[in-house]
């Protein structure tokens, strides 16, 4: 337990992180002084910013607040950290040698857990979209929530959604197994693609942490978990288990789709009945599925159908997350954040679904070294269905280079003619607008930085 008692202020090392700035705003909210470190600044650390916090960019003690750097008032603080922050980092080191009060973020969220009814969202991906649209649900009905979420929102514009509600909704991740901490009254599992192999060693393994975590959900809790992978999960006693998924034996299906102008419409059939003619307008089968998801929990917390069909159409999506940034006639330009073959291979089959018979060209991020080196020939495969295929090199996020491990690794396993590999820094001066009709940026490391870059070049060379 953690006790916060006589304590004034939180420090977070690594603020920047989207799960990490979402616990500093929290905090910051609930009136404690928050500062943090983070090693370089972005929209979200300003964002923090302007909410009060005080930030660093700056691997020194001599930055460190008062309050937080003299080791006489260490009683007086808690300081939090992610373990992506690396063994090295000074400012970390200080706070561990001097004995401070030392948290995991997931330590943190587990304690937030553990005072309220978790709604929490597992899986090697869809985690952010599922977690969402279920908050979303839930604000826009009578029932309300809070969120701490691995996205911004678009329709609310944070990653920090506050409420009067019981319910809190909260994604399980499974990195570093820090979804061990939290105790969820209702979970998703939405898939079980292998991971992490960092950490897990193998698929089977990773499973295993899966299973405990469901293990997790407390008594008289539910389990909604997507029907291609109901065989690999083990249901804990005195939890209800539901399935969801386009398939027939789904609890809940997405049943009737049709792809109509800019919006899908479409069924959801329950347990008990079916909900008919939902308009969604936002691109991707695959978020179908996942709002079945989204609904399967929402309903559970008590959500109308009205309020669920008004809700549905609203949503606008989250930052990052097949986010349209410009599409007019002869030109769309998508950003996702994908970085596991599997995420983007529904990302790519979606733009094709969705831009159906127009040219695709996508720049690609790989992000980690035993990501790149576990999953080279999964990612070159899917690239290869681009119609043209640009690599950056690796970002390495916390880990030191693997030897031998490049974006060459993926680059030579593809078959696409169209293929090549740039520096980031010459995207986008090298992009040939002219010839571009789909633009798609895609990976979780820093790609993001060329998102206005890109933007700016397509808006001044091909005006409207």
């Amino acid at each position: 337990m953690i006790e916060f008692r006589n304590i004034e202020g939180i420090y977070f090392v690594g603020i920047g992180g989207i799960g990490m700035s979402a616990l500093a705003l929290y905090f910051a909210k609930g009136g404690y002084s928050v500062a943090g470190y983070d090693r370089s600044e972005s929209k979200i650390t300003l964002s923090l910013i302007e909410s009060g916090c005080t930030i660093a960019y700056e691997d020194d003690i001599t930055v460190l607040p008062e309050l937080f750097g003299n080791i006489l008032n260490k009683n007086k603080v808690l300081i939090v950290y992610t373990p992506a922050i690396p063994i090295e980092n000074r400012i970390l080191t200080y706070f561990r040698e001097n004995k401070y009060n030392l948290y995991k973020r997931s330590e943190v969220l587990g304690e937030i857990s553990a005072h309220t009814d978790t709604l929490a969202v597992a899986g090697t991906h869809g985690k952010t979209t599922v977690s969402t649209m279920i908050a979303h649900l839930l604000k826009q009905s009578h029932v309300d929530c809070s969120a701490f979420l691995g996205g911004i929102s678009k329709n609310y514009g944070s990653n920090l959604l506050s409420g009067e509600s019981r319910y809190t909704v909260m994604e399980a991740d499974e990195f570093d197994r820090s979804f061990h901490r939290l105790k969820p009254l209702m979970a998703v599992v939405t898939s079980l693609d292998a991971d992490h192999l960092d950490i897990y060693g193998d698929q089977v393994t990773m499973v295993k942490a899966y299973n405990e975590f469901c293990g997790k959900i407390r008594q008289g809790g539910a389990l909604v978990v997507n029907s291609k992978i109901r065989k690999e999960i083990i249901v804990p006693e005195g939890v209800i288990c539901y399935t969801y998924g386009q398939g027939s034996d789904a609890d809940y299906r997405a049943s009737d789709i049709e792809h109509v102008k800019d919006y899908y419409r479409f069924n959801i059939k329950t347990p008990t009945t079916i909900i008919k003619d939902l308009h969604f307008a936002f691109p991707g089968i695959i978020n179908i599925e996942n709002f079945t998801a989204a609904i399967a929990i929402a309903l559970m917390c008590g959500v109308t159908e009205t309020e669920i069909r008004k809700a549905v159409l609203l949503f606008q999506g989250v930052s990052r997350r097949f986010d349209i940034r410009i599409n007019r006639p002869g030109l769309t330009y998508v950003d996702d954040y994908a970085h596991h073959p599997e995420e983007i291979r529904a990302c790519i089959t979606s733009v094709k679904e969705y831009f159906k018979g127009r040219k695709i060209t996508g720049i690609f991020q790989p992000h980690l070294f035993s990501r790149t080196r576990d999953h080279a020939e999964g990612f070159a495969a899917i690239l290869d269905e681009l119609d043209d295929a640009i690599l950056l090199p690796i970002y390495p996020a916390r880990e030191k280079p693997i030897k031998g491990v490049t974006s060459e690794m993926i680059l030579n396993k593809m078959k696409s003619a169209n293929k090549r590999l740039l520096k980031k820094e010459d995207i986008p001066g090298k992009l040939d607008v002219s010839k571009l009709d789909v633009l798609l940026t895609i990976g979780a490391g820093d790609i993001d930085t060329l998102v206005k870059p890109i933007e700016e070049k397509l808006n001044k060379e091909r005006a409207r």
